[in-house]
């Protein structure tokens, strides 16, 4: 500890060493041994401060300690205005908590706010650092509630709690540790405890998760919080755990998200995201809300209400909070949802789309594919058989692993292949391998490109590759089919010529950019357009005097 510290670490030893009620742990003895004498007034003039509405010694401390130092321990101090903001809303709940538990009390900036909402609850500030819980001490001391607090210099991921008569309240801003920095054996511990929940599980969770995890572990029914963190966790893979806990018996009421230019965090432009939950009654749609300035944070009961079939359906939230645009309210971009991909060119289709000469090629490398448009024109928006399309030849950039006589077929079409040119082309000789033409996955969905009329969108659901001809729709997350089949209902629908580029002769051109720039119903829009096309089918399905299928 430097010099600056160990002043910092006195200046709160003495504002608390009157109080009888403060018992402290055996870490925060050792920094108070030896410390520097404390000028009376600098302690009367920090008193005044900090009764003043302010936290000198947590803006001390982040003065003194540089910020790469203080993100080893995920110390990120929170604005004031956040912390009204989580506190106020904590305090227009139905009911009070018995007590307030800060998993990463800091210099205690939520339990200060927390004393005066809740004058009756136990307050319980936990962290590793004992600089930090001398503070938070400190400030309980010149406010008045050092009664009522409790100081556990803990791993929070080890804390056990008493059970009490009436609710707990979770409150704070969570420590961020990347999982690099994370020792293997609380890796170790974060996917045992999802794996007790049923919770799916990354190891490259970050340390905001975990204690996520175990508030969830801590929390019962009636026991409610708020939590800031980074939004990551809204999109990533190993954010998924924490999606289904809210989704589950954390109970996500609300997430708002603050975009980085507010500063939610003092020493990083980072995205952060407000997480209210209740913990064993989930409200029946989360609130979800993007917050461009702190001046319009409060009240945290605002925003856009989200069914949670919705948000358990995608695998990224993101989605449900951005903007719609005042020009096309209710619609977002094809492109948020999917990826357009223009289908592989071989190169010379006539040596790589199989015909007599591949017969020896094995079938394992002749992929049927989509090679004309007509294919899909044709196909009444659903291409359910492979039977009728072509094959074409895909050959691994690495022969070697090949079975001898797989290799010797391969080898005798290769000879034919090259006698024909194949090799000579720009694309064939710009490939890794000549002989490998490297066709995508199959889409989801298929469309034509170029055409006198609108685009045809066609569900693959054979699972055919596309060559040039065509454009694949592939979802940026994992979609349930419902949302696929109504996102094809519309397109099919509603895509006109508009947004393409018209070349002579009136053909209209759509680039995979511009087909993604195609505005499309939101998610919430989508899942009713695909309950009106379930009600439809059901509605076809029945005959006179058929009794209804509720009967």
């Amino acid at each position: 500890m430097n010099w600056g510290e160990r002043s910092l670490a006195a200046l709160a030893g003495a504002i608390i060493a009157n109080d009888p009620s403060v018992h402290l742990t055996p870490g925060e003895h050792r920094l108070l041994a030896n410390a520097p004498w404390v000028a009376p007034s600098v302690i009367s003039e920090t008193l005044a401060e900090i009764r003043g509405g302010r936290d000198p010694l947590g803006t001390e401390f982040c003065l003194l300690r540089a910020p790469e130092a203080r993100r080893q321990l995920g110390a990120t101090y929170t604005p004031a205005t956040i912390v009204e903001a989580m506190v106020s809303w904590a305090a227009a709940e139905p009911s009070h908590p018995d007590r307030v538990v800060d998993p990463g009390v800091g210099s205690g900036r939520f339990l200060m706010e927390a004393a005066k909402h809740f004058p009756h609850a136990q307050l319980i500030g936990v962290d590793v650092d004992p600089l930090a819980t001398l503070m938070a001490r400190a400030n309980a001391v010149a406010l008045g509630f050092s009664e009522r607090l409790a100081i556990k210099l803990v791993d929070y991921r080890q804390l056990t709690l008493p059970t009490t008569a009436g609710p707990t309240l979770f409150l704070g801003n969570p420590p961020y540790v990347r999982h690099h920095d994370i020792a293997p054996n609380w890796k170790d511990w974060f996917a045992k405890s999802a794996a007790e929940f049923g919770f799916p599980a990354s190891k490259l969770a970050g340390l905001h998760i975990h204690f996520f995890m175990k508030t969830r572990a801590l929390a019962r029914p009636g026991d409610f919080g708020a939590f800031i963190t980074a939004a990551e966790w809204l999109d990533v893979n190993y954010g998924r755990t924490l999606r289904a806990m809210l989704a589950d018996g954390l109970g996500g009421a609300a997430v708002h998200v603050i975009d980085p230019t507010a500063t939610p965090f003092a020493d990083a432009m980072t995205t952060g995201a407000i997480t209210c939950f209740k913990a064993g009654n989930r409200p029946a749609q989360l609130t979800m809300r993007a917050v461009n300035s702190l001046a319009e944070l409060a009240p945290l009961s605002s925003g856009r209400l989200v069914e949670w079939k919705n948000l358990t359906a995608l695998a990224k939230w993101s989605q449900f909070i951005k903007d719609e645009p005042k020009s096309h309210p209710g619609t977002m971009e094809l492109g948020e949802l999917f990826r357009a991909h223009r289908g592989q060119v071989t190169g010379n289709n006539s040596v790589w789309v199989a015909s007599e000469n591949a017969r020896q090629v094995p079938e394992r490398f002749k992929y049927p594919t989509v090679t004309r448009a007509a294919e899909l024109f044709r196909s009444q928006g659903k291409l359910s058989s492979l039977a009728l399309l072509k094959r074409v030849v895909d050959l691994p950039a690495e022969l070697g692993d090949l079975e001898p006589h797989e290799r010797k077929a391969v080898d005798i079409f290769l000879k034919w292949a090259a006698q024909s040119g194949a090799p000579d082309g720009y694309i064939a000789q710009h490939r890794r391998a000549w002989w490998s033409v490297g066709l995508r996955e199959p889409a989801a969905i298929l469309c034509t490109y170029m055409a006198r009329q609108a685009p045809a969108f066609v569900l693959n659901e054979a699972g055919a590759r596309h060559l040039n001809i065509a454009h694949g729709l592939y979802p940026r997350q994992q979609l349930s089919s419902k949302l696929i089949l109504a996102t094809l209902a519309y397109l099919r629908r509603h895509t006109s010529m508009d947004g393409g580029r018209t070349y002579a002769g009136g053909l209209v051109k759509f680039e995979p950019k511009e087909l993604e720039r195609i505005r499309i119903p939101t998610v919430e829009r989508l899942y009713e357009l695909a309950e009106e096309m379930d009600y439809r089918r059901t509605a076809e399905r029945r005959r006179p005097g058929q009794e209804s299928i509720s009967a």
